[in-house]
């Protein structure tokens, strides 16, 4: 396909995106009554600004969900040092919250606009962006394009492409490279990720690491930590987190294996999706196994065998009640969650195989000792129940977890350097026009 080619299939791609821009209504109206969408603020994704523009440069950063988010907020509060405005967006009700508790009002936060013409166009005309920062693998052609089209510089940040991503791009390798055209810069998170992207078009492309590294361990209400640990006492515990369908059970089967050689042993299971919780509840209770349910704030009492951790934003508070984790979407799901979280939380981590999305990070536990890989269930139960058995090996993992995460670390100020020439322009349009406002 040549590149004049891959070109008419974008314009296309633009007049069909205008065309649907009437039919959405019914998509975003039954994403609203799913709560997937912020009832007061929907119209925010049709490009509908809910806040005036602010006087002087406006940079615009795009995050799509949690934990985009929580990767970014590090690198939002060193712009903010700055002194130039940000315009968060975010794609999920969860995000928008993890905003708000993070930032706060020192950001202005929108929804990100659905990737129409319309809906951008009217988002770009209201708030006039200078520069636009894009986190991770959000790749939205029409946005992409739009911004391109009124010349407004273009950087991805934590760059990531998984391999079904990248195999899908380089089947329409010349439309990648007609819309990578367009990315003044590419900062991926690892060599790989950094090589694909080149592959693909992109240039100039650097490399920092993973920006997720760099930021705090995730926060905890202490009050609520001291509940669950009086009422769990000296009971074993261990976690299956981050977990997809299927991986409950499993977590489930593994304590009706093991709960007999530990006595009094806790499993605390923290889905992906809590919406799950009530579908996942039975289930497990079916199984013949006690559930509390955080979300509904039951007691775990002494003979509780399950705590579902149904809530959101509280990984935090589930990972501070054991030193095991399995993380998943690995066993019964590809691609893998982030096993960073629970490293540097003094956690040894778990997962299974299919770790793809988060190879480098999997890679360097597992060269240090600090995370093990399983094939199955019946591996996961041995591997958990070595790990209770074995005082003196969890506690090596758990350090080599923590090491691993401070060797690591630098990503913030490595995308921070690679950012400065687009940031500093603005920095100086910021100052001259707050002097001629005094």
């Amino acid at each position: 396909m040549s590149g004049r080619w891959a070109r008419t299939m974008l314009s296309a791609y633009r007049f069909a995106g205008a065309a649907a821009y009437p039919l959405v209504g019914p998509y975003v109206a039954w994403r609203t009554s799913r709560g997937k969408e912020d009832r007061n603020r929907r119209r925010e994704r049709y490009g509908v600004a809910g806040r005036p523009r602010p006087e002087g440069p406006v940079i615009w950063i795009h995050a799509a969900s949690v934990g985009e988010t929580l990767a970014v907020v590090p690198l939002v509060e060193s712009i903010l040092d700055y002194g130039v405005n940000i315009v968060l967006t975010t794609g999920t009700v969860t995000s928008a919250q993890v905003v708000d508790e993070r930032l706060g009002d020192r950001i202005i936060h929108q929804y990100v606009p659905l990737d129409l013409k319309p809906a951008v166009s009217r988002f770009l005309d209201h708030w006039k962006p200078d520069l636009a920062i894009i986190a991770e693998s959000e790749i939205w052609p029409m946005t992409i394009l739009e911004l391109g089209a009124r010349h407004v510089p273009q950087v991805l940040v934590n760059g990531r492409l998984s391999d079904r991503s990248f195999t899908s791009w380089k089947k329409r390798a010349n439309i990648a490279e007609a819309l990578f055209e367009n990315l003044a810069h590419v900062v991926a998170q690892s060599d790989v990720d950094g090589e694909r992207f080149r592959a693909l078009g992109a240039r100039p492309v650097t490399v920092s690491g993973n920006l997720k590294v760099d930021t705090n361990p995730p926060p905890v209400d202490l009050r609520a930590l001291g509940t669950l640990q009086r009422q769990i006492g000296d009971r074993p515990t261990w976690a299956a987190i981050s977990t997809h369908d299927g991986e409950e059970v499993v977590a489930a089967e593994v304590h009706a294996t093991l709960h007999r050689r530990h006595h009094g042993l806790l499993t605390i299971v923290v889905p992906r999706h809590p919406d799950r919780a009530e579908a996942l509840a039975l289930q497990i209770s079916g199984m013949g196994l006690k559930v509390a349910r955080r979300s509904k704030g039951d007691r775990i009492g002494g003979d509780t065998d399950v705590l579902l951790g149904d809530t959101i934003g509280e990984m935090g508070l589930y990972l501070r009640l054991t030193e095991i984790a399995f993380v998943g979407r690995s066993l019964t799901s590809e691609g893998g969650q982030n096993p960073l979280e629970p490293a540097m939380l003094d956690t040894a981590v778990l997962a299974g195989r299919n770790v793809q999305n988060f190879r480098e990070a999997y890679q360097r536990l597992l060269d240090s000792g600090g995370a093990k890989l399983v094939r199955d269930r019946d591996m996961l139960a041995g591997a958990v129940n070595f790990l209770l058995t074995n005082e003196v090996a969890r506690h090596e993992m758990m350090a080599a977890g923590i090491a691993t995460v401070d060797e690591m670390r630098g990503a913030l100020a490595r995308t921070l350097k690679s950012l400065e020439p687009y940031i500093q322009p603005l920095v100086v349009k910021a100052r001259l026009k707050g002097a001629n406002g005094r």
